[in-house]
């Protein structure tokens, strides 16, 4: 498992501004958290995901190819870093419930 940190540099305020995700062997999010400017943080798995928040469909790649684009800063972390910022998020409520 690799555990990454991905802040995601824009303007939008309604998009998260912050990733934490553990990444499989194969290439997969197996957990991740989203972080807002707002404070809120959300999390998903592959049992619960809504539309705020899921997880990718496609491996993700490599830490070096998501930093290497401009509108990322990207750091592995430890587990322990991964398991607080999983622990401080919430579920997204689905929509309809």
């Amino acid at each position: 498992m690799e555990y990454w940190m991905v802040d995601w540099l824009h303007d939008f305020e309604s998009e998260p501004v912050r990733f934490y995700s553990e990444i499989g062997h194969d290439g997969y999010e197996v957990r991740k958290v989203q972080g807002y400017r707002d404070g809120r943080m959300l999390k998903a798995d592959e049992s619960h995901e809504s539309t705020e928040i899921g997880l990718s469909e496609i491996p993700v790649g490599t830490i070096e190819d998501v930093a290497s684009q401009p509108e990322f800063s990207a750091s592995l972390i430890s587990r322990e870093e991964f398991e607080q910022a999983w622990q401080s998020a919430s579920w997204s409520i689905p929509t309809g419930s």
